[in-house]
């Protein structure tokens, strides 16, 4: 294959990157901005909405819907409408809490019963030997335990739009950052292509 067959596969696969990561931060950004506008209430209100969308977009542009947008898409709706229904900030403001620490629970616990779920959800993508998905997994579910507990210390530490400030710029950015750091380990826990 030539390097010009190459490129057209990279930038669709580049275009491909960047619309997932649209879909998925794009009902973040929109919370910031409403909420910047109109305040939590609306922001929620609206948040919920762009969640539905995303998720509608996802699957309709993917194929499909990844596993963990859709758990966290519906405990927006869940902690959204509750937050919406009684008026009340602090059900939006602990969905980021209870989120990560279902994701933490789900991965410590499939370790303890001898199972990466990572595996399940990323062994499409990658292709690592068993010691290499039990680290992973194992830093994953200490990562979303840290976010789980972060999210506490500032939603109840700082004013709302500081909270939402914090969601939108900090959280994505941390998981990002996390995630660069992985680079390593999948390198040496590879396993080559037959």
């Amino acid at each position: 294959m030539t390097e010009d067959a190459t490129k057209p596969d990279e930038a669709s696969a580049t275009r491909a990157q960047l619309l997932k990561l649209a879909v998925e931060v794009g009902p973040l950004v929109v919370f910031f901005i409403v909420n910047a506008r109109a305040g939590i209430f609306w922001g929620t209100g609206v948040f919920m909405v762009a969640t539905i969308a995303a998720l509608i977009a996802s699957r309709f542009m993917f194929g499909r819907v990844p596993v963990m947008p859709l758990i966290s898409g519906a405990c927006v709706i869940v902690f959204g409408g509750l937050t919406l229904w009684l008026q009340d900030d602090h059900f939006i403001k602990l969905k980021p809490t209870i989120v990560n620490a279902l994701f933490a629970a789900a991965l410590f616990g499939g370790l303890l019963a001898g199972h990466s779920l990572l595996k399940v959800v990323f062994g499409e993508v990658f292709r690592l030997n068993e010691d290499g998905w039990r680290k992973l997994t194992l830093r994953w579910a200490f990562f979303f335990a840290f976010l789980a507990i972060l999210n506490e210390v500032v939603w109840r530490t700082v004013s709302t739009d500081a909270w939402v400030s914090f969601k939108v710029f900090a959280i994505m950015p941390l998981t990002m950052i996390f995630a660069l750091a992985q680079i390593g380990l999948l390198r040496a826990h590879e396993i080559p292509a037959d």
